[in-house]
């Protein structure tokens, strides 16, 4: 039985709830479910009596849970006072990130963490291709997206809202686009994964005259495409098009007036960013650590973003 494990059940029993325990633990619902029945499968009783409204605990679950949280607290303690008289902060860090992500904050945030922590080293994987922790070596990896794979772990690091955007001098060439027609008329801008083109674009609205949410969809002509996020993302501060892009990746752009966004009354889908490892024994002292400096720094950018108007309050609420 994983001690990970047990704290989730400890957290589902407190809650009352899988759910809100999951989103106590920034997991997802699905690998939270499947580390209770670990330990009920372990312990061969079931902790909890389930209905379709309720969770409770079983006459089983009264009786273990809380010796389970008292180990548990003595354990932590043991910890505690281990890494008291220890370097924990040490080792390799390998961590995979995109690449307009990558080398342009998260790298330049993770040598501000090594300047704090010397005995920390990194090994990076930069690229926009999935991940494969185990062909790669890798221990996380920084991704847009919640991990797919209920067997993965994860820490979400914040929502991320998407924008469209053009640099001033393209706008000046080219006009504006107030609607998401317009855009036929303009050179776009895609990104490509495993040669899939994002050449669909897919805009939210609330139309006056039926007072609801209207969908719109568009397919411009790609005038350029790459497979790499940070080169669409230079091509659009240099003005040859517009470009769908995450809201941290373009945000310095944005604020120092390079690109500019577009269609404000329309909304593009928004997404979130994740710390993911391929397993419970890879979360580190050292990946909480990054976890907590990479929420603290998108959390800054997100409010310089939020305080000119970029974006929407409500993103910061997770």
């Amino acid at each position: 039985m994983q001690i990970e494990d047990l704290r989730l059940v400890l957290k589902v029993a407190e809650f009352r709830s899988i759910t809100a325990a999951a989103t106590h633990l920034d997991m997802q619902v699905a690998t939270a479910s499947a580390a209770v029945k670990r330990v009920e499968a372990s312990l061969g009783v079931e902790l909890f009596v389930r209905t379709t409204r309720h969770l409770r605990l079983s006459t089983a679950g009264e009786r273990y849970l809380p010796q389970c949280t008292a180990a548990v607290s003595m354990l932590d303690q043991a910890r505690q006072t281990i890494h008291s008289d220890l370097d924990v902060i040490h080792g390799e860090i390998r961590l995979a990130v995109s690449s307009d992500l990558g080398r342009n904050l998260a790298i330049p945030w993770v040598d501000e963490f090594m300047t704090e922590y010397p005995n920390v080293t990194l090994r990076t994987h930069i690229s926009d291709s999935n991940v494969d922790f185990y062909r790669d070596a890798l221990d996380m990896a920084l991704r847009y997206g919640a991990p797919s794979d209920s067997n993965m772990y994860g820490f979400k690091i914040c929502n991320v809202p998407r924008l469209l955007v053009a640099s001033p001098e393209y706008l000046i060439k080219y006009g504006t686009p107030q609607q998401p027609k317009d855009l036929l008329h303009h050179q776009c801008l895609f990104y490509q994964l495993q040669n899939i083109l994002n050449d669909t674009w897919h805009f939210s609205v609330n139309d006056p005259e039926t007072q609801r949410e209207r969908h719109d969809k568009v397919k411009p002509k790609a005038y350029c495409a790459a497979n790499d996020g940070d080169l669409v993302r230079r091509w659009c501060v240099a003005g040859k098009g517009v470009a769908i892009k995450s809201a941290i990746d373009i945000a310095q752009d944005l604020l120092a007036g390079r690109v500019v966004p577009l269609m404000a009354d329309y909304r593009i889908a928004q997404g979130e960013l994740w710390l993911i490892s391929p397993s419970r024994q890879s979360i580190t002292p050292t990946m909480r650590l990054l976890r907590d400096r990479f929420r603290d720094r998108t959390r800054d950018l997100l409010e310089q973003l939020v305080n000119r108007n970029f974006i929407s309050a409500d993103t910061l609420h997770t």
